[in-house]
């Protein structure tokens, strides 16, 4: 392995990478021995460890790491010296390596001393990604040692690990930074590490650096020391003790602009210098959301600053490193002149989301993946929570429905999982990261705060938080955080009461009934799926029924009863009647219950503001009332119960539990719906049927589809103008209403479109438009030759990826197929369109009907290539595989998508999506064959 690391290193420092007497002392190369010995034979060892957890008697305590990073050969190379604490005899150390190439291994003892006077030898296991150190001397059970590992590797083409992003210039030139991306199982991919969450440890970390470029990791810099060859050194401080996967370290030539919050803890936003005048909110709204979050805890937050950092090139939405928290570009820059009123709420949850895993998953960490709810569940229902105070007139709250919908939509299908999962396996654990994971997730928190008041679930999560600080934790450990209480003077001195007899003293009481928090969670965590309630009034009572909502399985289906085998939920019910103002409350533990509703009662609204996680059908003439209650006096509800009756309705439409007709008379009273959520949740099913019989070539549903809701809306849609006036409720409803106008050939809408679009065009785009109909005028140019050439042009030039966003929208609108085709080149090539912007890209494709079966044939010819740019699991696989076949709707595609699973068995076997897209694609069919003929009936007849 001698020349291994002698070539190595002599090929850096050709490219002036070099290393000197200067190491610091934090990460210096232990002592030689005297004399250089040959390597140990290796041909009697056998990998020692079968197993793809780490085992758990070596403890790393403490990281030093020293990183090079040279961005003009594209490489780096390091040493990391770890502290462990053995509790078994062993002469193995066994931890996470993937695609490092690792020169020399070394086991010290505690005054840093060799071990062995020879070369200790390093065995890989590529499909568990490990290697393990073989030391001649035997470890001991309770002593302290040090692994000494020195190891170099080319920057990721990727987007996880140490990798390479780069960014253009407004002259044209190409810049190249470092990043990192480590979550979830990642960190081993950049230095050998012990890569799982519960084996916290400190890290101090050093970066090599050339004089022009600014190196982050999550702590402040200590010192910086000048090399002998002009090379600088930056040492950062200790940082707190945490899990591998938050490590992070930038090397890169940013710009920032900073802050401090009220406690003293510095915040800087750091972007491309091109791009820094658009830090300037995220820096805003990054100090109000931390100070926020440190009042809500109650617990400071523990590092002496926060960068937020703008990467090019970058897969998610952002990453909540400890400190160092980086973002996609969308998620973190907001420019005025070309960001809509939704960009703004965008940035705003998305900064609120990463600031609220500084404590929720940084300080206090799930133990194992399976439990990475605790992580996003909580991040995804804080942004709500976090943002609702600090910035009221963003309207969160109109955005918490959505996500739940989303939730139940993934939950319907007998494809979903449990939100607490088992997860061995990367591509299994990065599946983790999903909609049940952050929307379901949030969505339970939702109903448990509702369920335990604001003050209680507030209180209980301060305990959480407190208990677990700098260390790992369950599902069991939340709900006894949640479910036992101290006193005020135990509880600011730090004390912990989680005793039997505390939490019989102050069990909460619900309805009068005792709360067994563990027993009802459960029901929601540890098993699949969504319950549907059914109510039914006999009398003076409601009957209550609950039993799991699937939407490609009817109760008439012979499979039915199987699938409701065993499923049980104790489900906090609300409910609400025209006889009081008062939420009535009552725990359902049982299949079937009811409840006492009095004679006098007109009608009733079960599950009130959706504060519960679940659905309701109502029985005999309950719809009936309800939809004469919208018609007579809508606003007798809510605006969140009535967006809720409209999920509900059309959802059951789906399953075949209630008849489309019905579920369309419902919405008939829109045209009085003077709040922007229930009549966009309204207008989105008529959208969306439109799409689907426009997809599938039915002129005469889609004719008088279109007619019907232009008509039927027409007095909404005329009031609207083409401007950025209003609240961001007015300004989202302006967006979505245009935008589908103009999709459906509203004359009016196009001409207008059209006029702005020629007016943006001849001032040579100098012309700011209104950033909220922007993607619509966009769309309407797109669809002349050259309008979709000047925008891709326009492309390629701009500054602002929210912009690009908008523009890569429209073009990938147009109906003629060589340009659609001729996009997707582009997106494969990475180079006009980054191949971060692919998997959106596809789906744009996709949703066009011109362009769906074109985006699928696409996956198909080049999956190979599209895995090794994204990586099995990923959320952009993921994304590509349920936004192309979500839209097929005969068997036919059924069949062609099976076949094609079963042509890449070996990937499609480990992931779960593959059996959700094939669930989805049921579901459509089933729609089909259920409501077609309803819609077009009812068509005919409001057209007649």
């Amino acid at each position: 392995m001698f020349w291994v690391r002698f070539l190595v290193l002599a090929l850096l420092s050709l490219a002036g990478v070099t290393q000197t007497s200067s190491s610091p002392t934090q990460t210096s190369e232990p002592p030689n021995p005297t004399e250089e010995q040959p390597p140990l034979n290796t041909g009697s060892l056998s990998f020692p460890w079968s197993h793809l957890r780490l085992p758990e008697y070596i403890v790393p305590l403490h990281y030093h790491l020293l990183l090079h990073p040279n961005l003009i050969i594209l490489s780096y190379i390091g040493t990391v010296r770890i502290e462990l604490q053995i509790q078994n005899n062993t002469n193995w150390v066994v931890l996470h390596s993937k695609g490092l190439r690792i020169t020399t291994a070394t086991v010290l003892d505690q005054n840093l001393a060799h071990l062995s006077d020879q070369v200790l030898p390093v065995l890989h296991n590529p499909t568990h990604e490990q290697v393990a150190i073989f030391s001649p001397r035997v470890l001991t059970g309770g002593q302290k040692y040090f692994l000494f590992l020195e190891f170099g590797a080319a920057l990721g083409e990727g987007f996880y690990g140490f990798y390479r992003s780069t960014y253009r210039t407004s002259t044209g030139e190409t810049r190249t930074l470092a990043s990192t991306h480590f979550e979830p199982t990642s960190a081993r991919m950049a230095f050998p590490c012990f890569d799982e969450p519960s084996f916290k440890a400190n890290y101090s970390i050093s970066i090599r650096r050339s004089p022009a470029h600014t190196a982050l990791s999550n702590m402040p810099v200590e010192q910086t020391v000048v090399l002998d060859d002009g090379l600088m050194e930056d040492r950062f401080a200790v940082s707190v003790r945490m899990s591998s996967y938050l490590v992070a370290f930038i090397v890169c030539d940013f710009r920032s602009v900073s802050a401090t919050t009220a406690s003293g803890v510095k915040v800087s936003v750091y972007a491309a210098p091109e791009k820094w005048q658009q830090t300037h909110y995220a820096l805003k709204a990054a100090v109000k959301l931390l100070e926020f979050y440190e009042k809500y805890f109650n617990i400071s937050y523990p590092l002496p600053k926060q960068d937020l950092v703008a990467i090019p090139d970058f897969q998610s939405g952002a990453m909540e490193n400890w400190g160092l928290i980086t973002f996609r570009e969308t998620s973190l820059l907001y420019d005025p002149t070309t960001s809509s009123a939704s960009d703004r709420l965008w940035v705003t949850k998305v900064i609120a989301h990463e600031l609220a895993h500084q404590w929720f998953g940084n300080l206090v960490t799930m133990e194992w993946w399976n439990d990475i709810w605790l992580n996003e569940g909580f991040a995804t229902y804080m942004e709500y929570i976090s943002v609702d105070t600090t910035y009221p007139k963003l309207r969160v709250e109109d955005y918490l429905l959505d996500t739940c919908f989303v939730a139940i939509g993934r939950d319907s299908l007998n494809s979903s999982r449990p939100i607490s999962s088992v997860a061995e396996s990367p591509t299994q654990i990065k599946e983790m990261f999903d909609t049940v994971s952050y929307n379901k997730g949030a969505c339970v928190l939702h109903m448990l705060r509702h369920y335990l008041t604001d003050q209680v679930f507030q209180i209980g999560i301060m305990r959480y938080l407190r208990r677990y600080s700098y260390s790992n934790a369950r599902n069991q450990d939340l709900w006894d955080s949640l479910a036992n209480t101290c006193s005020e003077a135990e509880f600011t001195s730090g004390g912990h009461c989680y005793s039997n007899s505390q939490a019989a003293k102050n069990a909460y009481l619900y309805a009068r009934e005792h709360l067994d928090l563990t027993t009802m969670m459960n029901t929601w965590t540890l098993q699949t799926g969504v319950p549907l309630v059914t109510v039914a009034r006999q009398g003076s009572r409601l009957v209550l029924k609950q039993e799991r909502f699937l939407r490609t399985t009817h109760p008439s289906d012979p499979a039915w009863p199987s699938l409701q085998q065993g499923y049980l939920w104790h489900i906090p019910l609300t409910y609400r009647t025209d006889t009081s103002t008062s939420i009535h409350r009552h725990l359902m533990t049982t299949l079937t219950d009811s409840v006492e509703v009095g004679e006098e009662v007109g009608w009733v609204k079960v599950n009130v503001d959706m504060a519960g996680y679940y659905l309701v059908h109502y029985d005999g003439s309950g719809w009936d009332d309800l939809i004469q209650l919208l018609k007579d006096n809508h606003t007798a509800l809510s605006f969140m119960d009535r967006t809720h009756l409209i999920h509900n309705a059309f959802q059951l439409t789906t399953a075949g539990r209630l008849s489309l007709d019905k579920a369309l008379d419902l919405i008939g009273y829109l045209r009085s719906e003077s709040h922007t959520v229930p009549l966009l949740q309204g207008l989105a099913y008529l959208e969306a049927f439109y799409r689907m019989v426009e997809r599938m070539d039915m002129p005469d549903v889609t004719q008088n589809l279109s007619t019907y809701i232009l008509w039927y809306f027409r007095g909404v849609i005329d009031r609207q103008t083409w401007s950025d006036k209003g609240s961001v409720s007015e300004r989202r409803l302006r967006s979505e209403l245009l935008s589908l106008a103009c999709h459906l050939g509203d004359l009016p809408c196009l001409e207008q479109a059209q006029r702005s679009f020629t007016h943006w065009l001849d001032s040579n785009s100098t012309l700011s438009l209104p950033a909220d109909v922007t993607e619509t005028v966009y769309s309407v140019g797109a669809q002349e030759d050259s309008g979709w050439a000047s925008l891709l042009h326009i492309y390629t030039l701009s500054l602002s990826e929210t912009h690009k966003h908008k523009i890569l929208s429209a073009l990938a609108s147009s109906r003629d197929t060589n340009k659609l085709h001729r996009l997707l080149e582009l997106g494969l090539e990475g180079e006009v369109i980054r191949t971060q912007d692919l998997d959106s890209l596809i789906v744009m494709v996709a949703r066009n009907p011109r362009g769906h079966h074109l985006a699928w044939s696409y996956v198909q010819k080049y999956w190979s290539t599209l895995v090794d740019k994204f990586q099995l699991g990923s959320f952009s696989i993921r994304n590509i595989i349920i936004g192309t076949t979500g839209q097929f709707f005969s068997t036919e595609e059924l069949t062609e998508v099976r076949v094609f699973f079963e042509s890449i068995h070996e990937q499609a076997s480990q992931l779960r999506v593959t059996q959700v897209a094939m669930d989805n694609i049921q579901k459509n069919i089933l729609w089909m064959q259920r409501n077609l003929g309803t819609l077009r009936s009812w068509l005919n007849q409001q057209i007649d």
